[in-house]
């Protein structure tokens, strides 16, 4: 019987590793500098350069950011530079605006088989969903529907997030301390049914994107569902491949 050999883990994704613990314990939080890549190589016990190689491969992912002169910071959702980070619309004519969400309803249930497998949560486990609108320039675009873990964000309610000034995660962060690191999504074509069409102001069968997305949290745990409906009468979903 062959048996497999251990995986080899090069040192500054072991560097890596250990840098997102103390981000999922929160020793550093969203916004805060981490140790100088000095102070972080001799916590290791490891040269600057792997630990230089560690944070760089994270400043890609959009976990920390570099500021020239001050040092390397926390990512965080209420910086405007990540706003457009995991919403993919861009206008016709390429000029980039923050959207005003609309909050519409906000109501706890029981999580049915497909959300609690989705969220990896019990079947009948409390959820939470939201239902809002992203107006670009007064004009609706996009109707999302969104599925979160009750436990996870007890307290949300439709006065909070219509209390709320700016991003959805950047709320998230703040108030639940839940980070968004990363997400799959899921994009095909569908027709605009009534409701849908009533609410992005568009005719009865209109041409939509169906972008369907799982969000994770530090440790690959999925936290949000969202189901979006978009309206690319002006607008288009922007994909960088590299």
């Amino acid at each position: 019987m062959v048996q497999e050999s251990p995986t080899f883990s090069p040192l500054y994704r072991q560097i890596k590793a250990l840098i997102m613990q103390a981000l999922e314990s929160g020793e550093w939080r969203p916004g805060e500098a981490i140790p100088s890549e000095m102070d972080l190589a001799a916590r290791f016990n490891v040269s600057q350069g792997t630990v230089r190689k560690a944070i760089d491969e994270m400043a890609a992912e959009n976990l920390l950011v570099r500021k020239q002169g001050k040092g390397t910071f926390v990512a965080s959702h209420n910086d405007p530079r990540s706003f457009f980070r995991f919403l993919r619309l861009v206008p016709n004519d390429g000029i980039l605006v923050s959207p005003e969400s609309v909050p519409l309803e906000c109501w706890r249930a029981k999580a049915g088989q497909e959300a609690s497998r989705i969220l990896r949560i019990e079947p009948g486990a409390p959820i939470i969903i939201v239902r809002r609108l992203l107006k670009f320039k007064g004009r609706p675009v996009v109707v999302d529907e969104i599925y979160l873990p009750g436990e996870t964000f007890q307290g949300l309610s439709l006065e909070t997030l219509q209390e709320h000034q700016g991003s959805l995660y950047g709320l998230f962060e703040t108030r639940f301390g839940v980070r968004m690191i990363r997400a799959d999504e899921h994009v095909r074509a569908v027709a605009a049914d009534r409701r849908t069409a009533e609410l992005l102001q568009v005719a009865e069968g209109s041409p939509l994107l169906s972008v369907e997305r799982v969000t994770y949290t530090y440790g690959d745990k999925p936290v949000e569902w969202r189901r979006g409906l978009y309206s690319t009468a002006e607008h288009y979903y922007l994909n960088e491949l590299s």
